[in-house]
């Protein structure tokens, strides 16, 4: 089975999606509300996908049961380097049910929300077309 970690370094955003548990809950670094299911956070990582540049992992953090997983990572955002960190939690299914992300400077977070804010539009599109192909399948 594919890792979270090696999804994303190979940027395999359908791997990603798949260890996504269905209530997932994604906590944006830079939006107030977190963003409750798969469809609409499988979205927004696609979207991260398509601003961050450079991006690679430092180091991973787990607890000893597996179920908690700090990656730190570092990329580039319209030129600004971001610091961050990917906050995990599995399911009993092995799955992610909550991801968390944060990260710093202030300057590289704003980058990064206006990138993202940039990406919002296809991010909604694609949340509803997978939730209408889930609907009709």
């Amino acid at each position: 089975m594919t890792t979270f970690r090696e999804a994303v370094e190979a940027g395999d955003a359908d791997a990603v999606e798949a260890l996504l548990a269905e209530n997932v809950v994604f906590t944006s670094p830079v939006a107030f509300k977190p963003y409750p299911g798969k469809a609409i956070t499988a979205a927004i990582l696609r979207g991260v996908f398509r601003v961050f540049e450079d991006f690679h992992y430092l180091r991973e953090i787990a607890n000893p049961d597996g179920r908690d997983h700090a990656l730190i990572f570092e990329a580039k955002v319209d030129g600004k380097t971001v610091n961050g960190c990917d906050f995990l939690h599995y399911d009993d299914n092995g799955q992610i049910d909550s991801l968390t992300v944060m990260v710093r400077p202030l300057s590289a977070a704003n980058a990064l929300s206006e990138a993202m804010a940039a990406q919002f539009p296809r991010i909604q599109e694609e949340a509803l077309a997978a939730v209408q192909a889930q609907s009709a399948s």
